[in-house]
């Protein structure tokens, strides 16, 4: 019975320490990863209006060697396709962006029909 009591003691200290060291570690976790800064840094300097200068420079002179280059070996022709895709996909939000959307916005049905422009005249305003 005394080992049996011993034992009872002992895992009893064991998970109060645990739940006593988890406790600050669970807690802190609600601020934000340690990558995240970076990562947004990146996010705001490949959408910005110098990504969309390069990625229509990149395009331009791609597009340029793809038409006008003559007889480019494989490997340069490859390479000029890479140039083209990756400044398509940088220039992809400013691409969007001319043909009117925007992004997704994220609420409740009300917040969308108050934030909603109003549209006047119904379909007889049409003519």
């Amino acid at each position: 019975m005394q080992r049996n009591d011993r034992l009872f003691r002992f895992w009893g200290l064991v998970a109060f320490g645990a739940v006593a060291l988890a406790s600050p570690a669970l807690a802190g976790s609600a601020g934000g990863l340690p990558w995240e800064g970076p990562l947004e840094q990146v996010q705001q300097s490949i959408t910005g209006p110098v990504a969309g200068f390069i990625a229509l420079a990149a395009v331009a002179i791609a597009g340029g060697m793809l038409i006008f280059g003559g007889e480019l070996n494989d490997f340069a022709r490859r390479l000029m396709y890479v140039v083209l895709v990756a400044g398509i996909l940088l220039g992809a939000t400013q691409i969007v962006g001319l043909f009117g959307a925007t992004g997704a916005f994220i609420g409740t049905a009300k917040e969308q029909w108050e934030t909603a422009p109003a549209i006047e005249g119904g379909e007889g305003g049409h003519g």
